[in-house]
């Protein structure tokens, strides 16, 4: 922390920091004589006497003499006032000094008191650092910076660090603002900057470190050995650090520099790059370098790619104004540089999705005609291209949004045609394309996104191929059970032809019944409205029941021929397409169901 005494660095300074009070001064002494003008000897005894003033103030403070353990700034402020104002003197005395050549005397003795009160200064610069570290948090900076006033920022010497209220945070920035503009002033900004940079890079670092930030190498070789589970986690805990680390850590960082050093954009520039731009190109690498480890991605993970390319979208008007120098200008290469990267990967697994869903193979039909896995993936996939469909907008730039997921879900569509032939009861097909083209269009409905991107006359006609599939479900499950039923009541029909007519329904029912109780349909809704409709089928059942039961009255095999009541086919009906097998067929439930109720 010792300040080597540097006369030479003092005179440029001086000259550097006041042309005009330099020039103004020569030209003074050029046309005055000691004989002419006693406010000359008037003005070196105030010389004389201002540097005797500063000497003794300022050895008071010597950081090494008997004040060296207090602290003036924090607990003298009216010394501090007095110091910083003697120092401001004392310097304006060597500006003359050197201005009117005069004897190296008192300007030794100046250089000498300087010296000593930019050690001072120095140490109590990084006192304050050191005990405000905590309150000095970039995201308190952020805070208080908003509020403190604007005419804080003009160089008059009006500006005042004590006129702000008493809180720590504000005490702190400005004693550090005080400080700072009184050493660059004298020309001892390096010392003073070297420890700012310091401390606070420091500050940053830590950030960062405890955000989950860890210094990532340029290249992207531990990203691919990286699984895919460990590299979510990193992306999402990414995603939760960047917006705290642009809008309070780099923020606030900026807004200490841009306080501190307000009277020299350049010192402010060159502490806030040293200080934020390694770590700020880090953070925004991150992104590249999973693209370029992007083996590891498949396409059914790409919203997470979105999350990111959103998170630096909406943060990027802000990365641009906290690094507009133009040291910095490689922090927001480097985010545009990753967006850019991502959205180009996004779009290429979007495509290899539809790849993908064009290129399935598989044929393995699904037990009882449930909903395929290629449905639930798609229309999951689709779903969330919804959610993201302003930023998939952003990224695909030409072409509608919508276009691209009609494509896909008509893709989909037809794989569910072509995978309903694998089925050897063609019923069976008509009820899958039933549940599946039923499962994309209330994934659709669930989605008020989707749902105005697609449109009311994309789901009108998926609804109209549902309606179509479940009356061809009903024509060719049902169809040989009701066909075994007279066409109308008939008074001519022999007994032994009603008898024939009630045996066959009986085993042409047992026989669908067995059949389609395995069969499945997922949507309960869907289910109810299939039941109904076979149900409604069996309105001429009950006709026939009801013309021709009386008749049979006196059988001896009564139980044998008539086996089902019209309530208790309501009720059987009831027990369908649970995905349920049985060899046999058991009572049904003998609650009346809302299905059986069609059979009064």
């Amino acid at each position: 922390m010792t300040l080597p005494a540097t006369p030479g660095r003092m005179k440029a300074a001086i000259f550097a920091s006041s042309k005009t009070n330099t020039s103004h001064t020569s030209s003074s002494s050029t046309h005055s004589s000691p004989s002419q003008t006693p406010s000359h000897t008037l003005s070196e005894s105030m010389m004389e006497e201002t540097i005797d003033n500063a000497e003794a103030i300022i050895k008071k403070w010597d950081p090494k003499g008997s004040y060296s353990h207090e602290k003036l700034f924090q607990e003298n402020k009216d010394e501090a006032r007095e110091f910083i104002k003697c120092v401001q003197e004392l310097r304006r005395v060597m500006h003359v000094l050197v201005s009117n050549r005069s004897g190296p005397g008192k300007l030794a003795r100046a250089q000498n008191s300087m010296h000593l009160a930019m050690e001072r200064l120095q140490k109590e610069f990084f006192q304050i650092l050191l005990a405000n570290r905590e309150r000095l948090h970039p995201e308190s900076v952020s805070t208080i910076s908003s509020r403190i006033s604007t005419s804080l920022s003009s160089d008059s010497e009006k500006e005042d660090s004590f006129c702000l209220s008493d809180n720590d945070i504000r005490v702190a920035m400005s004693d550090l603002r005080q400080i700072g503009h009184c050493m660059v002033s004298s020309g001892y900004a390096k010392e003073c900057v070297n420890i700012f940079e310091l401390r606070r890079k420091s500050v940053v670092e830590e950030g960062l470190y405890n955000l989950g930030i860890r210094r990532y190498s340029s290249s992207s070789r531990h990203i691919s050995k990286t699984g895919w589970n460990i590299l979510e986690d990193q992306i999402k805990n990414w995603l939760s650090a960047v917006r705290f680390a642009v809008r309070s850590l780099f923020n606030g960082e900026r807004l200490l520099c841009d306080y501190v050093f307000s009277a020299s954009e350049t010192i402010r520039e060159a502490c806030f790059t040293h200080i934020a731009k390694d770590e700020a190109i880090n953070l925004f690498r991150f992104p590249e370098l999973v693209v370029a480890g992007k083996s590891k991605i498949s396409p059914d993970q790409v919203f997470i790619l979105m999350d990111i390319y959103e998170e630096i979208s909406e943060l990027f008007p802000e990365i641009e104004s906290i690094f507009s120098y133009e040291s910095v200008s490689e922090v927001r290469q480097q985010a545009l540089s990753s967006h850019q990267i991502v959205g180009q990967l996004v779009q290429t697994l979007i495509s290899d999705f539809e790849k993908s869903v064009q290129k399935d193979s598989s044929k393995k039909p699904i037990h009882g005609g449930g909903i395929h896995p290629l449905t639930r993936s798609v229309m999951d996939f689709v779903s969330s291209m919804g959610e993201y469909s302003g930023t998939f907008q952003d990224i695909i730039g030409e072409g509608s949004v919508s276009t691209r997921i009609d494509r896909i879900i008509l893709t989909l569509l037809c794989k569910l045609d072509t995978k309903s032939r694998l089925y050897n009861d063609v019923s069976l097909s008509y009820l899958f394309l039933a549940s599946n083209f039923r499962f994309v269009t209330e994934r659709i409905r669930s989605s008020s996104l989707l749902e105005c991107l697609l449109g009311d006359e994309s789901l009108s006609n998926l609804d109209r191929k549902v309606n179509s599939y479940i009356a061809n479900y009903k024509a060719m499950a049902w169809g040989k059970v009701i066909s075994s039923l007279p066409d109308r009541s008939d008074p001519s029909l022999s007994i032994e032809e009603i008898e024939a007519h009630f045996r066959e329904f009986s085993a042409a029912f047992e026989e669908a019944y067995r059949k389609h109780r395995a069969y499945m349909v997922p949507d309960g809704k869907l289910r109810d409205e299939i039941k109904l409709a076979v149900a409604r089928e069996f309105v001429a059942y009950k006709e026939f029941y009801d013309a021709y039961l009386e008749l049979l009255s006196s059988a001896k095999n009564m139980e044998a021929l008539v086996r089902y009541s019209p309530d208790n086919l309501g009720n059987y009906l009831s027990d369908l397409f649970q995905g349920t097998s049985m060899s046999g067929i058991s009572p049904p439930s003998s609650s009346r169901s809302r299905v059986s109720r069609l059979i009064p």
